[in-house]
């Protein structure tokens, strides 16, 4: 076999796998995958390929798999509408009969019989000496929504697939409600209030909450708020590379509102110890969360308050028993974490059976155990406790969906099969990141996940959109596409990986209509030109950013803003307001924004002051018909330093950085409350006439500033 032909039967194995040969960078430059790339993703998908010599094989094998199953794993049925399935036969069976049974999500059941002679004849192939034939199956429309399994019967032999009846769109409110809507952002750690102990924790944010409805605001945003810790493996901050995505961080319980501390004397004392007070002190003075002090603080009381559970047979343990038995996976969690703190290495390194999943007694601390359960249901309980809050103050809760987890973390652990392995996700290099980013987390498995009918993905998607009003979707291109990067190899070398965007988007529109959540896709920098108009059709809003909109042309400086969209100025991977300002070219895009907003009004005359130019900034963002704008608080205090710098990690204090002014100190400033009552005025009354929307009634306007007459704080 010459190198030439090689190199196509390759590409032509990795089109069998997903695994696209090509792309276009940035630039538009087409980048060809190299060989060796091409080579290991596809054997973390599961060729058995070492080296080109494999290829021939491995296609031959490929091809016969694809052919001797009867059905895809997955098909989506939209809206009720009749699905057409593709049915794959070895030509001796074409016209047998055919028998389905679907039973529904509700456990009824519904029957079909075909004749083959009667279904039409799609594709027809010869595998490896055998003729097979695909056919056409109707299944008849009307479906309810829901996960249903379709069993068709060949000649004796079942095969199964899942089939998702979704709604074509995600979830939107009726017209008129959560229209051009704003709100405010702040990662949860850096939130400082009197009461805190050196982060936000939940109660700091369920008085924002408060505070937020008060101002006006009908949204609060922050970072993911899923577990980050485990031992010994390298403690990583990043919110974006969780443990779990199916958990909440006990780093943000607040622990004067657990209620075993009244009844518990040793937590107590301990709580009101000098030791105890002053590292409480030593941690509140620090301009950076120290998460390893801070949650190591928290433990110690945390302990002594699940030890006194533990010890008494009260309501209390017997709503943990309840807990624990309705939601399994947290105790399976337990049991990890405690393994964890028991082998202090990676679960890589564990010995089977507990590498494979399996843990026993034994292999970890019952008292250990008790603790990871018992601090993962009183974060439950307070994550439930601010989700019921904001809901009773109709105040949309805007949460954050992470693309992966943590390689040594508990979903891999626990779901190896659907992870790929020796392989990271990242992105191709660009202008900024001229050597590509890897991100270190594995991708799941575009073809197990099917096989395992998406339960790990529903399963984090409903973790979310119970308590959200609205869903980010980090990346939202990884729907589609993700750029693997084999282990061993720079990002530049890395391939892009194909998944089925549409049972994405069916199960994300089916889950947020039952949950009532709007969804968000991340889809900021250069996404492939098809991802944008599926976000569309499938109801999911964009995000507009005037750091990435702004341009140096006078003609084009802002983009016109669309009513599906979140708009915003920046995001926590960008510099604040302040920072892009100065770094901001002062003869071309500085001037260009001022003349753009001076010719559409937001300015008298054109200015370099930068209070000026940023209140002109979110007055446009106001006024745009779009249904969310968020503002983020640091902004308006003309904050400098970023939360993170993106390919940092280790050289800066990404995720670590308080606030500069505490919740007590910006709820009352008036370079705070000023901005966000002209943006509450701006949202409230309507577009202005260069909107083309009509302007807010007399009494809208009276209502509008009783509300807003004389902000207060409520801190605990």
């Amino acid at each position: 076999m010459s190198s030439n032909s090689g190199l196509r039967l390759l590409h032509r194995l990795a089109h069998l796998y997903g695994v696209q040969t090509a792309f276009y960078d940035v630039d538009h430059r087409r980048q060809q995958a190299s060989a060796e790339a091409l080579l290991a993703v596809i054997r973390s998908l599961g060729a058995p390929v070492e080296t080109i010599s494999d290829v021939p094989s491995a296609w031959r094998e490929q091809r016969q798999v694809r052919w001797q199953q009867p059905l895809e794993p997955v098909a989506v049925a939209w809206a009720g509408e009749p699905l057409l399935m593709k049915v794959r036969l070895p030509s001796h069976l074409a016209d047998a009969a055919l028998v389905g049974q679907l039973v529904l999500e509700n456990g009824e059941r519904q029957d079909w019989k075909w004749h083959g002679t009667n279904l039409p004849v799609i594709q027809a192939a010869q595998v490896e000496g055998t003729q097979y034939v695909a056919k056409q199956l109707l299944l008849p429309g009307g479906l309810p929504w829901g996960y249903h399994r379709f069993t068709l019967e060949v000649a004796g032999k079942p095969t199964e697939a899942l089939i998702i009846a979704a709604p074509p769109k995600a979830y939107l409110p009726p017209e008129g409600v959560c229209e051009r809507i704003w709100g405010i952002f702040l990662p949860l750690y850096a939130l400082q209030t009197h009461n805190s102990w050196g982060s936000g924790d939940f109660s700091d944010l369920q008085d924002m909450i408060t505070w937020c409805t008060e101002i006006g605001s009908q949204v609060i945003a922050t970072l993911p708020l899923l577990p980050i810790f485990l031992p010994d493996a390298g403690f990583e901050p990043s919110p974006y590379v969780p443990v779990s995505r199916l958990l909440w961080n006990e780093f943000y319980l607040d622990i004067t509102r657990v209620p075993e501390l009244p009844k518990c004397p040793s937590a107590q004392a301990l709580l009101a110890s000098s030791a105890f007070q002053k590292e409480i002190k030593s941690l509140r003075s620090l301009p950076l969360v120290d998460y390893r002090r801070q949650v190591a603080l928290k433990r110690q009381i945390l302990e002594e308050l699940c030890r006194c559970c533990f010890a008494d047979a009260s309501n209390r343990l017997e709503s943990l028993g309840r807990f624990a038995k309705a939601h399994p996976v947290v105790e399976d969690y337990a049991r990890f974490q405690a393994t964890c703190e028991r082998r202090r290495v990676s679960w890589r390194f564990w010995p089977q059976p507990l590498r494979a999943g399996v843990l026993n007694e034994g292999d970890y601390s019952e008292e250990t155990k008790r603790y990871h359960l018992y601090v993962q249901w009183l974060a439950h309980q307070q994550f439930q406790d601010l989700s019921e809050t904001a809901r009773d103050k109709d105040l949309l809760l805007y949460l954050d969906l992470p693309q992966g987890v943590h390689p040594d973390g508990y979903d891999v652990w626990r779901e190896p099969a659907i992870f790929a392995a020796d392989v990271s996700i990242g992105a191709p290099p660009d202008a900024v990141f001229l050597k590509g980013q890897d991100w270190g987390v594995p991708p799941l498995h575009p073809e197990k996940i099917r096989k395992h009918g998406y339960q790990y993905v529903i399963a984090y998607l409903r973790h979310h959109l119970r308590h959200a009003g609205i869903l980010r979707i980090d990346h939202v291109m990884g729907l589609h596409r993700l750029f693997w990067i084999p282990k061993g190899l720079e990002a530049s070398h890395g391939v892009y990986v194909r998944y089925q965007a549409e049972e994405f988007y069916a199960i994300l529109a089916l889950e947020s209509h039952r949950n009532k959540v709007i969804v968000v896709g991340e889809d900021l920098g250069t996404v492939p030109p098809e991802v944008r108009p599926t976000m569309a059709r499938h109801g999911l809003h964009h995000m507009y950013v005037v750091h990435y909109e702004l341009t140096s042309n006078r003609q084009t400086t802002l983009r016109r803003i669309s009513p599906n969209s979140v708009a915003s100025l920046n995001t926590h991977d960008m510099p604040p307001f302040a920072a892009f300002w100065k770094e901001l070219d002062i003869g071309e895009r500085k001037e260009a924004l001022v003349s753009f907003l001076h010719r559409r009004g937001w300015v008298k005359e054109p200015t370099s002051d930068i209070q000026a130019v940023l209140k002109a900034c979110l007055a446009f963002l106001s006024a745009s018909p779009a249904r969310v704008v968020l503002v983020n608080l640091e902004d308006l205090w003309l904050e400098t330093q970023p939360q993170n710098v993106p390919g940092t990690q280790g050289k800066r204090p990404n995720w670590r950085r308080k606030a500069r002014n505490s919740f007590e100190e910006f709820c009352q400033a008036p370079q705070v409350l000023d901005p966000l009552r002209e943006i509450d005025h701006l949202r409230k009354r309507g577009e202005c006439p260069q909107w083309g929307r009509k302007r807010e009634s007399a009494s809208q306007t009276k209502f509008r500033k009783q509300r807003l007459k004389g902000s207060r704080c409520h801190p605990r």
